[in-house]
């Protein structure tokens, strides 16, 4: 037999319930939500800056670094709304290598999914509880959103992911803003296509349920780049580019038109310090232009304590054991620099 079926899990109430969100941080939540989905939906200029490691390792340099996030997010709160990535599942193209805390809580060990399910939650909440920032999360695996759901105020959905159908209806259910990634391909249309399927609602299964959901009109689009035949890194952020999303999103009728710019993967080519520049380049095509100032929402940046990246035997604090993130240095600059840039 091909599954070996090891331990039943918890369902996600029961995990919630173990490990609840205070009154308090309930109310962080409800209002970090109401802040932020009124940039999606235009009723604020605020720009959005979903901001940390390419994946949350340890618990105690993530909610370190988001630490640090609260101090810049008080003196830039009137432009920009920060978001810190705590990301729990890593994406592997080949299936090898570390994937996340939800698999190891200790990249050291051997999964333990279980223990991982516990501890990725005891991360966002104790995240909350110290610092008043909820985070954003991937939606790697569709059926586990529910054991974060009252964590979270954003999630991404992949662009390997983007073109399955359960994320896409999984997505019809959520309540909170959700961005579409654009195909490792490029392919814009599958992109937008995605995000007609998230915004209308739809009947199906999930989790042994039949459900039926209403959609979601805070899903929208996130350029992260693409590659192409030969394996070449190609961009997306570029004036043209922001250009024709904003044509084809006025070609049909879609709920809050919005974009985030992935600032690394294809369109740094992972090269990490590349993200100032192209946060620098966007910034300068919303002046110029006010169709794109309307359109694009905010910036999906990779910082950590250190900048670069290490093997998961190094042991440096605060350093990205996945793909190599901007220091900490840079991207207090950088978020600084946003700010002024807003008008």
């Amino acid at each position: 037999m091909s599954f070996i079926f090891q331990e039943k899990l918890p369902v996600p109430e029961e995990i919630r319930k173990q490990y609840p969100l205070s009154s308090e941080m309930i109310q962080v939540k409800k209002e970090r939500d109401k802040e932020i989905q009124a940039v999606l939906t235009g009723a604020s200029n605020k720009v959005l800056v979903i901001i940390g490691p390419c994946s949350a390792d340890h618990e105690d340099s993530v909610c370190d670094y988001i630490s640090r996030l609260v101090k810049v997010q008080e003196k830039i709160k009137d432009k920009v709304i920060i978001i810190p990535r705590i990301y729990t599942n890593k994406p592997r193209t080949t299936g090898e290598g570390y994937k996340g805390m939800l698999h190891q809580p200790d990249p050291e060990k051997k999964p333990d999914l279980l223990a991982g399910l516990i501890a990725i939650r005891k991360m966002h909440l104790r995240a909350i509880q110290e610092t008043g920032l909820t985070a954003a999360d991937e939606m790697l695996y569709p059926e586990n959103y529910h054991y974060v759901m009252d964590t979270l105020s954003y999630i991404a959905i992949g662009a390997r992911s983007v073109e399955n159908q359960q994320h896409r209806l999984t997505v019809s259910g959520v309540d909170i803003p959700v961005g579409m990634k654009n195909p490792t391909s490029g392919d814009f249309s599958v992109m937008m296509n995605s995000v007609i399927a998230a915004q209308s609602g739809h009947s199906f299964i999930y989790r042994g349920w039949t459900v039926h959901t209403d959609g979601n009109p805070l899903t929208h689009t996130i350029l992260r780049g693409s590659v192409n035949k030969h394996g070449q890194c190609q961009p997306n952020y570029h004036y043209e580019d922001l250009m024709r999303l904003n044509e084809m999103y006025h070609q049909k009728e879609y709920e809050n038109p919005a974009v985030i710019i992935d600032a690394n993967h294809s369109n740094s080519a992972k090269q990490y310090k590349e993200q100032i520049r192209i946060v620098k380049e966007v910034l300068h095509s919303r002046r110029h232009s006010l169709d794109l100032a309307k359109l694009v929402k905010g910036f999906m940046i990779e910082s950590y304590i250190e900048e670069g990246s290490q093997k998961v035997s190094e042991h440096i604090y605060g350093k990205s054991i996945t793909d190599p993130c901007l220091g900490w240095e840079d991207s207090e600059k950088l978020l600084y620099y946003i700010a002024d840039s807003i008008l």
